[in-house]
């Protein structure tokens, strides 16, 4: 299975210069986010929680594949026994969080660079999350079914039972509650592994299953922690994959960044327009879709001047980087231009989002 990971998209994105204090202490606290809060393995009666083994082997053999490695550090060890008199080596194996914890908070030696040495381990924490966060998407996809299911239990009669007695509660009461408990706490830890990337003085963003760089504090409070957190939904696939590519081609100084960026805001105002029941099938490119939503007979769900600018970006610059320019100089914006246009993509996916 191919796993996209941090180190291999931010390979040629210098970051890290030295590994001091700050940087040791960053792996660390990431690595017990994920041992003590996302996948913790034992119970609190010393028992493997169930699932915990496969959940840890899975997280260890993608990064494994991603790195060409067969295994991230040894899984065991020799250790000496006395066995009817006689002293015999016997393998000590160890437990997969074990495992881990010796690749993510490992000493530095000087194998590799320290920007390597980094990125790999984030790559671990990044996965962890990933994973995490597509078992709290499941959780919440069969939450409908689990608490009707409840419900539907409820009624049956136990057996002995001469009649059926209802409870004060309703039976999906406490489903539910578990649920909005995972999810929450999830997001909490999302939160604390991004109010350390800040401590550490990384500039760097989790969100939706990656880890991003993000360089201007102001607009990542402002714009992106809100943008991430309404793309979330699965009908906003697109949208959000699109952003996360125009910003890993900004960061990595790949072509065209701004594009798909203006992919993400166009998925959005078709998906809306889709969803209130403006599209008509006659639209031609994005200011047909625009149209719609600006139109009086659908409640102008956007402004004549918002109209005016967001045609106005689509013919200026997502035209003109879509088009081949033949024998012409291929048309590029400056990094400054590019990281506007990123910015002005999710300020109005996300005031777009927040209008439906």
């Amino acid at each position: 299975m191919l796993t996209e990971i941090f180190a291999a998209r931010y390979a040629a994105v210098p970051i890290w210069q030295a590994f001091g204090e700050a940087e040791r202490r960053l792996l660390v606290q990431a690595f017990r986010i994920v041992s003590e809060q996302l996948f913790p393995y034992w119970t609190h009666e010393g028992k493997e929680r169930d699932g915990a083994k496969a959940d840890w082997t899975a997280i260890h053999d993608r990064l494994t594949m991603e790195l060409g490695l067969a295994e991230l550090a040894p899984q065991g060890y020799f250790r000496t026994v006395s066995m009817f008199g006689n002293q015999q080596n016997v393998w000590q194996s160890l437990v997969m969080p074990s495992v881990c914890e010796k690749f993510v908070c490992a000493p530095y030696t000087g194998t590799v660079s320290v920007d390597t040495f980094i990125k790999e381990r984030l790559s671990f924490i990044e996965i962890a999350f990933r994973l995490r966060e597509e078992a709290v998407h499941q959780i919440n996809s069969e939450l409908p079914v689990k608490v009707e299911q409840a419900e539907r239990n409820a009624l049956l009669p136990r057996p002995g039972d001469r009649i059926v007695v209802r409870g004060n509660g309703n039976p999906g009461d406490g489903i539910g509650a578990w649920n909005r408990q995972q999810n929450e706490a999830f997001k909490n830890s999302a939160t604390e592994l991004n109010e350390r990337f800040r401590q550490a003085g990384a500039r760097l963003h989790y969100h939706n299953g990656f880890i991003q760089i993000s360089d201007d504090e102001q607009i990542r409070h402002q714009v992106e922690v809100h943008f991430w957190a309404l793309v979330k939904d699965a009908k906003w696939v697109n949208v959000d994959t699109d952003i996360k590519e125009a910003i890993d081609r900004r960061d990595a100084g790949g072509r065209d960044p701004a594009f798909y960026a203006a992919k993400a805001l166009e998925s959005t105002i078709k998906i809306i327009s889709g969803e209130k029941g403006w599209t008509h099938g006659g639209e031609r490119g994005a200011h047909g879709y625009i149209d719609n939503l600006a139109g009086m007979r659908n409640g102008a769900f956007i402004s004549r001047w918002e109209q005016t600018a967001l045609k106005g970006f689509f013919s200026d610059v997502r035209n003109e980087l879509g088009h081949s320019p033949g024998g012409e100089l291929m048309p590029e914006l400056t990094p400054q231009q590019t990281d506007w246009a990123i910015e002005f993509c999710m300020s109005w996916i996300k005031s777009l989002i927040k209008r439906m």
